[in-house]
């Protein structure tokens, strides 16, 4: 396994649309557990493949409630809103607030291509959400009311 380099606002890779994975094979794991491992050491809730320069639809959340690895995820169901503060590894230094749903229910395929289901509720909802702009290129700067620096 191997920590990758994350990708920072101003590489196009970050504004492209990803490609579906069609190979649920051993490049895929390396690709996810190398993710896994970067996620962990950057201290994020998620991470995206096009954050490590890869234009693939796979995504890793780490939230309280466990972590998860999502491939080709969809999200098929959203109810209510919460509006809160968002930040992410590949636009250091800034945060913003974001309206997004309170509850999304998310159909996605497994490392080994078993399709799943789960429904997340809050900040994991928040974090499925984030993931899954960065599939379609979409950053949470451009859905944000405002954004500013980070402070400690």
């Amino acid at each position: 396994m191997a920590i990758r380099n994350v990708v920072q606002v101003g590489d196009d890779v970050l504004r492209k649309k990803c490609f579906e994975v069609t190979s649920f094979d051993a490049k895929l794991a390396q690709l996810l557990d190398d993710m896994k491992d970067t996620v962990r050491r950057e201290e994020g809730a998620g991470l995206a493949a096009p954050q490590v320069g890869v234009l693939r639809r796979a995504v890793v959340v780490d939230v309280d409630e466990g972590f998860f690895e999502l491939v080709n995820p969809v999200i098929v169901e959203s109810k209510g809103s919460q509006t809160g503060y968002e930040g992410c590894l590949s636009v250091r230094g800034r945060r913003g607030v974001v309206t997004r749903p309170m509850t999304v229910t998310v159909e996605y395929f497994d490392r080994k291509g078993k399709p799943r289901k789960l429904t997340a509720h809050g900040f994991f909802a928040r974090a499925v959400c984030h993931e899954l702009d960065h599939l379609d290129g979409i950053l949470y700067i451009d859905r944000a009311e405002r954004v500013e620096r980070e402070t400690d």
